[in-house]
């Protein structure tokens, strides 16, 4: 099945900035949930003081604040995302917690934004790789951006049976919905 990237994308703009008002509200909840997963992220990044980091699909924050706590006040951290509303809120949280000048914040999708070349140390991607229509051109944009032994490390689903807290309601909305299921890729499994 071949689909419109175009339309694609913006679909998923409009959803998450529908609803990212629902999600800044469980934003503690969500984080508490999955800041061992960022940490992680951070580490096998090899992210140091000092370091200019890129974070593709950043949502709400993370893991780009992560990143900007450990890279400090000499390290810099470029985030993006499709979702204006969900950089709104990542800004007002970096603000916060006093990194607004580590932490910059910018609109784009991960296939085109342009992005600049040769100068960060590491790159991170926490669940949304499994979202874009051609990974290969994201990926490919994102190695022009990263310095000569630079770390990339992202997190992705795995099939559904491995990732039950997604799965389980998922298929119990589309049952008791009569729904198909949605299509395999680009998706959450």
């Amino acid at each position: 099945m071949t689909i419109d990237s175009k339309q694609y994308k913006e679909e998923v703009r409009r959803g998450y900035d529908n609803a990212a008002a629902g999600w800044q509200k469980w934003w503690k909840t969500i984080e508490t949930a999955t800041e061992k997963v960022s940490k992680r992220l951070v580490e096998l990044a090899q992210i140091i003081q000092g370091s200019k980091v890129l974070d593709i699909a950043t949502g709400l924050r993370e893991p780009a604040l992560t990143a900007a706590e450990q890279v400090g006040k000499t390290g810099k951290v470029l985030a993006i995302d499709i979702s204006s509303q969900m950089l709104s809120f990542a800004e007002k949280r970096a603000r916060t917690l006093g990194l607004q000048d580590v932490a910059e914040f910018k609109e784009g999708d991960a296939e085109t934004i342009d992005l600049p070349s040769s100068i960060f140390n590491a790159a991170l991607c926490r669940w949304g790789l499994m979202f874009l229509p051609n990974p290969k051109a994201a990926l490919s944009n994102i190695y022009g951006s990263l310095v000569k032994g630079a770390h990339f490390a992202a997190a992705v689903w795995a099939t559904p049976e491995k990732v039950p807290f997604i799965s389980v309601p998922m298929n119990t909305v589309l049952k008791e919905t009569n729904s198909p299921p949605p299509p395999i890729t680009p998706g959450p499994f």
